[in-house]
């Protein structure tokens, strides 16, 4: 799908025999608002921050406590195409994912949790024992770079590339356990795209445990998905090269199965993006959903894709901020289509990171009233009154 500053925003199509219902929760990049859509795209509740954080990306908790990580805006960005030549703190700020903290704010906006380190980034997961699971970039040292293969022209007098390294907190923000990506890859077998620059190795964009304390990963920069073992803190499974492409939000799924958004960019022949599920005993993949023509579904960074209780797939084109449902037969039964576009003059977007929907059902929601007249006014400006329901707590 093409990005028109025309095209019509808000929900387009909603069958509603067909569709899984629920809220959809999003986080438009570069806004300072989280917001919770019911079925007909209108706005039900909204976390607006302050001037002190700008939200990347959150996810409902099961109290209804948002947890997101952001950025504190007051720290400089530079100039993207001289990261390489920028210190390590700097450096960071420009690179895609960032974020420098994360928050815990209850339904009302207060703060409850934070963490502040300046090089989390991209993903992360609350689990049971409270604590947070998150990735962190880390600077490699001299050898470590110039073992790794790949990518384009590194310069002379650049710095080293960075690594990734996963790490889980406690609530006191203290390190519990960690496992350096940048030790268990080859920086031979696993090398860089040759299209990509030589500032990350891997460029972590996903993290998945399960119940069985496998932590599953998604790597951009070199196609890599995995599988680590907690206890061991093993590589115990790669997905083959050459499957998918800088993909986005590997999951698992029932009965041990990788799902995982192929972004399809710097693949072979014309570039278009597909959900892929995996079967990590066999390697066997099953195309879960592409679109016919291929091209109607593109989005070469970001995004996401996530199963429904009924089977059906809510998928986040995320460079388009197009978030549509679709059936396993390939028929979109939902579509809506962000209307805030943010950022300044050429770099004026409208990108979503990931989308998440929560069922009527969800612990998060009950008891809450999520009516669009609530938020009347960012509705209407926004043009997202259209055909809305909503509920009383």
């Amino acid at each position: 799908m093409g990005w028109s500053a025309f095209q019509k925003t808000g929900l387009t199509h909603h069958d509603r025999s067909k569709s899984f219902h629920g809220y959809t929760l999003v986080s438009p990049s570069g806004g300072q608002d989280t917001l919770l859509l019911d079925m007909g795209g209108s706005i039900v509740h909204r976390w607006a921050f302050g001037d002190d954080f700008t939200p990347g990306y959150g996810r409902l908790l099961d109290n209804g406590n948002l947890l997101i990580r952001g950025t504190d805006p007051a720290v400089k960005v530079g100039d993207r195409s001289k990261a390489a030549e920028m210190p390590l703190s700097e450096r960071l700020r420009v690179l895609g994912g960032n974020s420098s903290r994360m928050y815990e704010v209850d339904w009302d906006g207060n703060l409850v949790w934070s963490y502040e380190n300046e090089a989390i980034h991209h993903d992360f997961q609350r689990l049971e024992n409270g604590n947070t699971l998150l990735v962190r970039w880390v600077e490699m040292t001299e050898d470590e770079t110039k073992a790794v293969r790949g990518g384009g022209r590194h310069k002379r007098g650049a710095p080293n590339m960075l690594g990734d390294e996963f790490i889980e907190v406690n609530p006191k923000g203290e390190i519990v356990w960690r496992a350096a990506l940048y030790h268990l890859l080859d920086p031979r077998k696993d090398p860089i795209c040759p299209l990509e620059p030589r500032v990350e190795w891997t460029h972590v964009n996903a993290l998945h445990l399960n119940d069985d304390d496998q932590l599953l990963f998604s790597c951009r920069a070199n196609h890599t998905v995995g599988v680590i073992d907690r206890a061991s803190g093993e590589l115990t499974w790669q997905l083959p090269y050459g499957i998918a492409h800088h993909q986005h939000h590997a999951t698992w799924q029932d009965g041990g199965k990788i799902q995982i958004f192929d972004n399809g960019m710097h693949k072979p022949g014309q570039p278009s993006s597909r959900i892929i599920e995996v079967d990590p005993a066999n390697n066997d993949v099953e195309v879960k959903y592409e679109a016919v023509p291929a091209l109607q579904f593109f989005s070469p960074h970001i995004s996401s894709a996530e199963r429904q209780p009924n089977g059906n797939l809510v998928i986040c084109e995320g460079a388009t901020g197009r978030v549509f449902e679709v059936t396993n037969r390939g028929e979109v039964v939902w579509e809506w289509i962000s209307p805030f576009v943010h950022g300044k003059d050429d770099a004026r977007s409208r990108t979503i990171f990931r989308a998440h929907r929560y069922a009527d059902t969800h612990p998060a929601l009950q008891g809450r009233e999520l009516l669009p007249v609530a938020h009347r006014e960012i509705n209407r400006s926004y043009g997202l009154m259209r055909g809305s329901g909503g509920r009383r707590g």
